[in-house]
């Protein structure tokens, strides 16, 4: 799937997952930050979108926090992962 594509699918499914009702895929960059700055979402909507992720794309989420919290920073951040894991 081309990076592009794949970044309007997961601002579509953080939209969907999260029932962000007043946003667009537009409204969405794919290189802000999605929590606190940014999108401003929280750890709740974290576990939501992780779990949504993991169903979706088949994702094996690894036990570093840190590590994590790189590939969850930004819808772009978010794409080059699911790149990684799906090849």
């Amino acid at each position: 799937m081309a990076n592009r594509e794949l970044e309007q699918e997961l601002k579509k499914l953080i939209i969907d997952v999260l029932e962000l009702e007043d946003i667009t895929v537009d409204d969405i960059n794919t290189d802000e930050a999605l929590f606190i700055d940014g999108l401003g979402l929280d750890s709740i909507d974290a576990l939501e979108l992780g779990m949504a992720l993991k169903k979706k794309y088949n994702l094996k989420m690894g036990q570093d926090k840190e590590e994590n919290k790189k590939h969850f920073y930004s819808v772009k951040t978010l794409a080059e992962f699911i790149e990684s894991q799906t090849k």
